[in-house]
């Protein structure tokens, strides 16, 4: 059976908004009274220490936020806030990339020599992991392309030596920075395709709108050296693909539109697309679920599990939030789960009303305020994984247990808006 959100005639949905947040002030007021009563008991804070990081764990997440023009770095086992790094001048902050090699961070960022106006300036900042402040910068010739979620324009090589940075000013070209040496080596053109997808420490590939992708071979010391095309996979005009995707291995999984798996094989010379399925069965599309989001497909790499924000909705609703991830096995398609997602929404919303967690209050409030389901997802890649969930028009992320579903916390005070979510 489907799974309907239940809905209030609007008149009668606004007097119950109305009454139950004048319960939940009420109830956050009499809470905050005993805090209040009790500060004198807290501990002062210490001033002028300054920590450093740890060595970086899997359950590290970034969360990027358009408004505040930062990211946030977020511990999802102890929901502790490790540190931030800005992101001047970007439509959307992209996650800061890991080097364990040479224990570093890398932003790409952008800036103009006037403040908001004059000439811009692209360049990749450095951070050192301990402290997180810069230790350098490489300069970018090129502008950084920059689109609703920045997915795919900046990524890393498999063994960390080289960076690349997609611009479109106005066609299409993948600049190689050399991570050890600090410099730009090649400037790709890539007419027709878009977006970075790695597949080796010496290859990448791009997403074509004639339905193929291409895949890029680099020499030693990151020029062009080959360019392969695959068969089309599938047609942009039926039934497109999303340009997000992830990575299984050395395949890349992309799914349509209409909820076609499309899993591209690189693992020989020339990449091959595997036989599409689909997340859908006829029950399914007789009730109108479909995927999409912004950030909306998660691959566990050794466990080849794939998840999916799904939602019901008709042609044309593939940004919207989904109430469900599903997940499926990868071998054979087959959905072996589905997850309902946490109420971000009254995440969000305790925190600024000062309500307790698990108070009568929060009951309340969880009661009255409608789940608005999530834009994207992210999974870590150790054995003992977890889920992070985003809505893209609030501050907190969710974390869940992609095994069993259950919500295991949720990291509140994470900025005011952003699409999308970064791990290691």
């Amino acid at each position: 059976m489907g799974r309907q959100m239940m809905q209030w005639p609007g008149r009668d949905r606004t007097r119950r908004m109305l009454v139950a947040v004048f319960v939940v002030v009420l109830l956050s007021l009499s809470t905050n009274a005993n805090i209040i009563a009790n500060a004198n008991a807290l501990e002062p804070e210490e001033i002028g220490r300054v920590a450093t990081l740890s060595a970086p764990d899997p359950h590290w997440v970034w969360v990027p936020d358009r408004l505040l023009q930062h990211s946030i770095l977020y511990d999802g086992d102890s929901g502790d806030v490790l540190g931030m790094i800005d992101n001047p001048a970007m439509l959307t902050p992209r996650a800061p990339i890991l080097s364990r090699k040479r224990s570093e961070f890398y932003s790409v960022d952008l800036d103009y020599d006037r403040g908001r106006r004059g000439t811009r300036i692209d360049y990749v900042t450095i951070y050192d992991i301990e402290t997180l402040l810069p230790v350098g910068e490489i300069s970018l010739p090129l502008k950084s392309a920059e689109s609703n979620t920045g997915l795919g324009h900046v990524v890393m090589l498999d063994g960390e030596k080289f960076l690349l940075v997609f611009s479109q000013s106005p066609q299409p070209v993948t600049t190689v920075v050399d991570l050890e040496d600090r410099k730009v080596v090649d400037q790709i053109a890539t007419a027709g395709c878009a977006g970075l997808y790695p597949v080796g420490p010496l290859r990448f590939a791009s997403l074509c709108g004639n339905g193929t992708v291409l895949l890029h071979v680099l020499a030693e010391d990151g020029r062009l050296q080959e360019r392969i095309h695959s068969e089309p996979f599938f047609d942009t005009l039926k039934d497109p693909v999303f340009t997000v995707a992830d990575r299984a291995a050395e395949s890349w999984v992309f799914v349509s539109f209409e909820g076609s798996v499309h899993q591209v094989d690189f693992s020989s010379g020339t990449p091959i697309a595997r036989p599409a399925w689909n997340v859908l069965n006829e029950t399914d599309r007789e009730e109108d679920w479909r995927p999409g989001g912004l950030q909306h497909v998660a691959v566990h790499g050794a466990s080849e599990q794939l998840f999916v924000v799904m939602h019901q909705g008709g042609a044309g609703t593939h940004k919207d939030a989904g109430p469900e991830l599903w997940r499926f096995d990868l071998a054979d398609g087959a959905r072996s789960g589905r997850i309902s997602v946490p109420n971000l929404a009254a995440d969000f919303l305790g925190p600024l009303l000062e309500v307790e967690p698990d108070s009568l209050a929060d009951t309340v409030l969880r009661w009255v305020v409608p789940n608005p389901g999530v834009h994207s997802i992210v999974i870590s890649q150790d054995k003992d994984p977890v889920l992070f969930v985003r809505n893209a028009e609030m501050g907190v992320v969710g974390v869940i247990d992609p095994n069993t579903g259950e919500h295991l916390r949720s990291l509140t005070e994470a900025g005011l808006f952003g699409p999308t979510l970064g791990v290691h």
